[in-house]
């Protein structure tokens, strides 16, 4: 098919589009599983979905050396690629706060059980945000045990493009803000499947 995408670059402004409102339930799904978790009424603003090179991405994050956490999990069966979710500070203490009572000047001064926290609500948010768009979608996917870390941002994002930097250099950037009390959340979910995946996943939705 000579429409097929090469790279991330080659998305036009419809599959953008189409990208745009399946994260937009996604996200939402994610928000409402962490309303329950958290016992808390949580908004989410509609998403943003940016293909970006990789400075593009941590200047829309943040800073370079900037310390966040993230989960990663991998997906396999009909779309192969990875999902990562950072959380920033502000996030991090909003979270905890609620779960186990504890506020943070770093992600430094955290221990085990505040990182297995995060990780796990990391997990939720994707868990959430994958069984809306596998729905959607129509696919199976299937996600691997969460891993996490805690590291400068610019590290972090190397991750993806050292794994598909032989496919694009650009990354899938969906971002959105939790509003949870009146107070803007901010935090970065990339959805990044392989070329052939994403080539998939627009064909199944009739936009290829």
């Amino acid at each position: 098919m000579s429409n097929r995408l090469k790279s991330y670059e080659d998305m036009n402004l419809q599959d953008l589009d189409v990208m745009k409102e399946i994260s937009s339930i996604g996200t939402s799904h994610a928000a409402t599983a962490l309303s329950k978790l958290l016992q808390k009424e949580i908004r989410i603003s509609i998403p943003e979905v940016n293909i970006l090179g990789y400075e593009e991405t941590v200047d829309k994050i943040g800073q370079i050396e900037e310390l966040v956490a993230a989960t990663l999990v991998r997906m396999s069966n009909e779309v192969n690629g990875l999902m990562l979710f950072i959380f920033k500070m502000d996030l991090a203490n909003a979270v905890l706060g609620k779960l186990i009572g504890r506020h943070y000047e770093s992600f430094e001064d955290m221990d085990e059980m505040d990182y297995s926290a995060l990780e796990e609500i990391g997990n939720i948010i994707i868990c959430s945000y994958v069984n809306a768009f596998t729905q959607l979608v129509g696919v199976q996917i299937d996600l691997s045990v969460p891993s996490s870390t805690v590291n400068m941002l610019g590290g972090i994002l190397t991750v993806p493009i050292a794994e598909y930097g032989y496919e694009t250099d650009k990354l899938m950037y969906i971002n959105a803000e939790f509003i949870m009390e009146g107070e803007k959340l901010s935090d970065g979910l990339l959805m990044l499947p392989d070329i052939e995946s994403l080539n998939s996943i627009l064909e199944k939705l009739g936009v290829s």
